[in-house]
């Protein structure tokens, strides 16, 4: 049994970073699922571009700016901007773009996702696009998302996330690539579970059922699912930003994040029944369930390794391997070296989802949230 339940352990860690890439990548040699844009220019819907907001004096007034230099038509573009309850200039530097953009503002702090959805009921476009003020688009950046619109079946678009300042937290920029790289996979073979929360599109009825109390670019891309669409990747649409400039408050950002998304899967466990979902319920089940195992699969096949040491060489040079690439994490983490800087960020990442578990299961949900603080301004963003 322990023999049994070591090999399971590796193989859930294999299958979660490299056995479901692979799967995906011969699944989209012989099955492709592009989405069907239109040409440039000829799908403009109407639009409302969401910005949600806590105390962002410092950047809110970039962030509309970077808004309104959009290409889109403007008078099929509003921009809302959502306020929970902010404190200090920032629902006064709003004010100022008043006949540009409209002021939404919370009552009480409820969080970020009712914030949004105070600006969805205030909505009036047709495809709503959700937005952090700390992310910067091209000037074609609302065109290029909104195209994907095109094909009916698309419900969801997610962009691309982009850094301007490369590595601050070690392995983070391959990490990000890696998972760009997935989502695009996905879009292929049926469709990406998960949306940069930093800059994606939704078909309004998608968002009708919004909930106030759940992870929005997760659940939004639920939602989708559940009302028979799909959600898609555009690679030409870009959300740029600046990193976080603390990497120990970036932890509990991840440990956030993931309790989050548990408590979106845990209302959403319909979705993993491949027989109503078909491949989407692999995918839920493979990129997000299979993930989040990941740091209990690591903790049983190194204690188990431990015990079954003895019995041949094979489990002996796996026990050297797994202490080998332990020990490498940990310099990569102590030092910051280049070379070492992957398997330091596996295991701070895997670390913040154990500690997710455990806030979890203790009943832990963060509905209140405080926007992570970046380095430096808006990144500025050109044009073509």
């Amino acid at each position: 049994m322990a023999e049994i339940t070591f090999w399971v352990a590796v193989g859930l860690v294999f299958y979660a970073y490299i056995g479901y890439p692979l799967a995906l990548l011969l699944l989209s040699r012989v099955y492709s699922r592009e989405a069907k844009q239109a040409g440039e220019g000829r799908f403009t819907p109407s639009v409302s571009f969401i910005i949600a907001v806590h105390n962002e004096e410092e950047r809110i007034r970039s962030k509309i700016e970077n808004t309104l230099a959009q290409d889109y038509p403007r008078h099929l573009l509003e921009i809302i901007v959502a306020s929970d309850c902010s404190t200090d200039c920032t629902d006064g530097i709003v004010e100022e773009y008043s006949e540009q953009v409209r002021l939404v503002r919370a009552l009480e702090r409820r969080g970020k996702e009712a914030a949004q959805e105070l600006a969805v009921r205030a909505a009036r476009g047709d495809i709503l696009i959700f937005s952090d003020a700390a992310t910067a688009i091209a000037p074609y950046g609302i065109s290029r998302i909104v195209r994907n619109f095109s094909d009916p079946t698309v419900g969801c678009v997610s962009s691309i996330d982009r850094s301007i300042d490369g590595d601050t937290i070690a392995g983070e920029s391959a990490y990000v690539r890696y998972e760009m790289f997935l989502r695009t996979l996905e879009t292929r073979v049926c469709g990406v579970v998960g949306l940069s929360g930093s800059f994606f599109a939704a078909r309004r009825e998608v968002c009708r059922r919004w909930a106030a109390d759940r992870q929005s670019d997760f659940n939004t891309v639920l939602r989708a699912a559940a009302v028979g669409l799909r959600s898609v990747l555009d690679q030409e649409s870009v959300g740029y930003y600046r990193n976080v400039a603390d990497p120990a408050r970036e932890f509990q950002r991840k440990v956030r994040t993931v309790v989050r998304g548990m408590a979106v899967l845990a209302s959403n466990l319909r979705l993993l029944n491949p027989f109503r979902y078909g491949l989407f319920a692999w995918e839920l089940a493979s990129h997000k369930l299979c993930r989040w195992l990941v740091p209990l699969a690591m903790i049983a096949a190194l204690l188990l390794n431990v015990v079954l040491f003895a019995r041949s060489p094979l489990y002996q040079v796996m026990l050297i391997l797994q202490l080998s690439f332990y020990a490498a994490a940990l310099v990569g983490v102590w030092t910051g070296a280049r070379a070492l800087r992957l398997p330091a960020f596996l295991c701070v990442a895997n670390a913040a989802v154990l500690t997710a578990w455990l806030r979890f299961l203790r009943g832990d949900r963060f509905v209140s949230w405080n926007p992570s603080h970046r380095i430096g301004s808006l990144p500025s963003v050109g044009s073509r």
